[in-house]
């Protein structure tokens, strides 16, 4: 895939057949149809293969339910019983074990990581400033998401986790810490390790002797753990009616860990009283911690992170003055939301193989609504407006705000016209037709329909922000606001003509990783983000990397929320006539470099040398034939057609042989040493 696609997919995708719901205790007919019409909604918009829901009020769990099937091909029948990954939600575990370590008094949320972590040190002295608390509310500045071989299939190797402070040595930060809180999954790994320095063990351990066995879960594991993995809800691909292996993020901390919603559910419910944490504990994972950086004035939003929370805010019940606590979280194949609402005692989770966290988040929503309006307690769901104002003649000075403007997946050209327009040109997708918006008379700038709005702001870090906010309803579901900073306006970088030349020829290759292990999640997902569309670059920019010299470009975006997560420094080189590329820690070669696989008498080699990098083929004049791979050692391979779309695999279904496609590709990964026996036939 070409390199740009390829870093845009890298910084972070179903059918229906069975339904059945299983109320308990004293829940009323009304609220097990509405719980289940909201997963089935859920299922439909997110085309999740599975969905599965769980309600806890006063002290336990009252309503159970899913939809959808547990497999496309086995005859089995969901179970509250089965598993699911619960991705970022895992955070929320952490947090809870960062917080219990501190009311022992074995850290402190305000001293720097540092005096826990005595290996921790980055290239860059602002290091030494970051503290726990930072990594709890993503305010640390670090780049985001050092995912190096974490997302495995079927796969618990640590090493992911392991190796973080040595890959974190050779990167800089993106930010002052503290000055803002932008989504890091990083962070949380961080957490991970200070909770195994200061309590003296590993970090399941942890988890499971002061969290699981006190709250009484006894569904909840991580890749590691001894369970049964046949409970996990099945995965797939696409349209693809083979399951995939199990799916393993190995950062635990961040986001590795399996539950079922129930026990999900439990979890939540703990949070609601002193059973895990104490009271002045809970309300410092409650406390706004967004607001002690930089953030937009309105904070309607699906963000307002607080201590391992991504919201402590949520729409509607913010409306009716009941603080909801709020996480989510997503792997490549599972996603889950957790809400809770400690005054009320109540906890919604919802899990699904497919779909996204935020519609299992305003399912879980749907339920609590539910729940409270059954106790007599309104919540009010009246979708706001935009404040009222009308079509203005726009103050010549803001013509001054047109340039460019980046996230990290996502950068505009914004134009303001003198005639009061703005227009904004997406440069990722071109095809998609220009936005245009029209200036109001409270200084905003507004869609046709009048339902999004926009404003340029200026933030006392000196930095020009494009804020936007709207109000959107998914039917089934109910309305999900925004309120953010979209983007923030880019400085222009004169490059001389022979180093854009340099980086326009990068841009446009195509490029293959290198140190991915064999199992990783990265070799079925390359063809994916490919949309085929060519996209436009700001001059003297990679994407949101501002283009440094003729080998460098330095990730710039200076942007709170969710716009501004995994940044990258980029760097490219050449070694023996050929091109490598890396991003941040993960290493990529130009395609173009990979030999033509060798057929030679009918049979052939392929070794991974010391340095542990993947083995990279074009098919070539193989087309056509049919490869059977014989390993010595440990490792796989895949086989891709020229798409890019995986058509054969070792790790994915257990093949040992496959008909090379025309245009294809075929890569070996593995350990050092090992060793694959080629051979061809007609």
């Amino acid at each position: 895939m070409k390199l740009y696609k390829r870093l845009s997919a890298l910084a972070l995708t179903l059918i229906l057949s069975l339904s059945l719901a299983v109320p308990a205790l004293a829940v009323s007919d009304s609220q097990t149809l509405s719980a289940q019409t909201a997963a089935q909604a859920a299922s439909t918009l997110g085309g999740a293969v599975s969905v599965q829901y769980a309600l806890w009020q006063d002290g336990e769990i009252v309503l159970t339910g899913h939809t959808g099937t547990f497999s496309k091909t086995e005859n089995r029948v969901l179970m509250d019983s089965d598993l699911y990954g619960i991705g970022s939600v895992s955070k929320i575990y952490t947090t809870v074990a960062v917080m219990q370590l501190a009311e022992d008094g074995k850290l402190s949320l305000d001293a720097p990581v540092t005096r826990y972590l005595k290996d921790f040190k980055m290239a860059d002295p602002r290091y030494r400033d970051i503290t726990v608390r930072m990594l709890l509310n993503h305010s640390s500045g670090l780049m985001g998401s050092t995912f190096d071989s974490a997302l495995l299939f079927d796969d618990s190797d640590p090493s992911a986790t392991d190796q973080l402070l040595e890959r974190l040595s050779t990167q800089r930060l993106k930010a002052d810490p503290g000055a803002y809180s932008v989504y890091c999954n990083d962070g949380f790994t961080l957490a991970e390790l200070v909770v195994e320095s200061v309590s003296g063990m590993d970090f399941m351990d942890y988890v499971d002797r002061y969290i699981l066995e006190p709250a009484d879960l006894e569904s909840t594991f991580a890749p590691a753990s001894d369970f049964d993995t046949d409970r996990l809800a099945r995965i797939y691909q696409g349209t693809d009616t083979r399951a995939l292996p199990r799916d393993c993020l190995n950062a635990v901390g961040a986001g590795g860990m399996y539950a079922s919603a129930s026990d999900l559910v439990a979890f939540g419910g703990a949070l609601t009283d002193t059973t895990l944490l104490s009271q002045s504990s809970l309300d410092a994972m409650a406390y706004p911690e967004y607001s002690r950086g930089i953030w937009p004035e309105d904070t309607l939003d699906a963000l307002s992170f607080g201590l391992g929370w991504d919201a402590v805010e949520w729409f509607p019940f913010s409306q009716s003055g009941i603080q909801t606590l709020v996480k989510g979280g997503d792997t490549l194949y599972y996603h889950a939301g957790l809400i809770v609402i400690p005054e009320y005692d109540m906890a919604a989770a919802v899990v699904s193989s497919g779909g996204t966290s935020t519609y299992n988040e305003l399912t879980a929503t749907r339920l609590l609504i539910d729940a409270l309006g059954a106790e007599g307690v309104s919540v009010d769901e009246t979708v706001p407006t935009l404040p009222a104002a009308s079509p203005a003649a726009m103050p010549a000075a803001l013509t001054a705000y047109s340039g460019w403007y980046g996230a990290t997946s996502v950068q505009y050209r914004g134009t303001v016209s003198a005639d009061g327009h703005l227009t904004l040109h997406c440069l990722n997708y071109p095809s998609i037709p220009d936005q245009i918006f029209i200036y109001y008379s409270d200084g905003t700038f507004r869609d046709p329909s009048g339902t999004l709005l926009l404003s340029f702001v200026q933030e006392k870090n000196g930095e020009t922000y494009l804020y936007q906010k709207a109000f959107s309803t998914l039917p089934g579901l109910g309305t999900l606001p925004v309120s953010n900073y979209a983007a923030v306006k880019l400085p222009d970088n004169a490059v001389s003509a022979e180093v854009q030349a340099a980086w326009d020829k990068v841009q446009a290759m195509n490029v293959l990783p290198l140190t991915e292990k064999y199992t990783s999640q990265v070799y079925l997902s390359m063809g994916n983000a490919d949309t085929g569309e060519a996209p436009e670059l700001i001059p003297g920019y990679l994407g949101a990397a501002r283009i440094a010299d003729a080998q460098s470009a330095l990730y710039v975006p200076q942007l709170p929320g969710v716009g501004g997560r995994d940044g990258q420094d980029l760097r490219f080189y050449q070694e023996n006539g050929v091109t490598y590329f890396t991003a941040n820690n993960s290493l990529y070669m130009d395609a173009a470099a990979a030999p033509v696989l060798f057929t030679g008498a009918g049979w052939s080699y392929s070794t991974i040398q010391d340095n542990g990098y993947a083995r990279w083929y074009h098919v070539g004049s193989a087309a056509g034939k049919t490869m059977t791979v014989h390993a010595a050692g440990t490792g796989g391979f895949w086989v891709y057609d020229a798409q890019g779309q995986v058509v054969a695999s070792s790790v994915l279904w257990g093949d040992t042989s496959a008909i090379l496609p025309t245009g294809g590709l075929v890569v070996f990964a593995g350990d050092p040493g090992a060793r694959f026996h080629l051979s061809f036939r007609a």
